[in-house]
């Protein structure tokens, strides 16, 4: 049984607020002016921070710390987390589509987190699989610019498919930021 003295120490790499994952002036996520103008800028730019707090999560963890597994009998890494990106992205372009789904790039149900292994061509394929699917998603929303237009067999609005994967997102960075303190003990936003 692992005892309070074999826990990783709790740290941050902020020197300015100690509860901050990065101080705010080297933080990628934090831009000066204002916010975006519109909704759909705006939700963009929400899907946009998310997804790069998630890399920086995982940023300067190696095949095996990615890979670890927080507590039994959960399945859930941080390359598990990429893994599952993976498959929620093409399974929204599945929403737009009157089509048959793309296939699971992983395999069966749940195979994103139970494979995520600890060799370094899984992270790498995780990574690269992320980016380009991603960028088909993106641009297959961008072809739906008004946000109450409804596509796909189900009539789902666009609007529910951008705001859905924000939800998605941000609630993937809550279960980053745990599983990163188990890795190696860094906290913060």
């Amino acid at each position: 049984m692992e005892r309070v003295s074999d826990q990783q120490a709790r740290w941050t790499q902020a020197t300015v607020y100690p509860d901050m994952w990065a101080d705010p002036d080297d933080d990628p996520r934090n831009s000066e002016g204002n916010s975006p103008d519109g909704e759909l800028a705006t939700v963009q730019d929400f899907l946009a921070g998310y997804r790069m707090t998630l890399l920086m999560k995982c940023e300067g963890l190696d095949a095996e710390q990615l890979a670890r597994r927080s507590v039994p009998p959960s399945t859930m890494s941080l390359l598990g987390l990429l893994r599952h990106l993976v498959e929620v992205e093409r399974d929204w372009r599945n929403w737009l589509s009157d089509g048959d789904p793309l296939p699971k790039l992983y395999g069966e149900r749940d195979s994103d987190f139970h494979r995520a292994v600890a060799e370094q061509g899984e992270v790498d394929a995780a990574y690269s699989d992320l980016a380009r699917e991603q960028a088909a998603t993106d641009a297959a929303l961008a072809e739906h610019p008004d946000l109450g237009e409804r596509v796909g067999k189900d009539g789902v609005a666009i609007r529910e498919l951008m705001v859905h994967r924000i939800d998605e997102y941000a609630r993937h960075c809550g279960h980053a930021d745990l599983l990163r303190e188990c890795v190696d003990g860094r906290v913060g936003q």
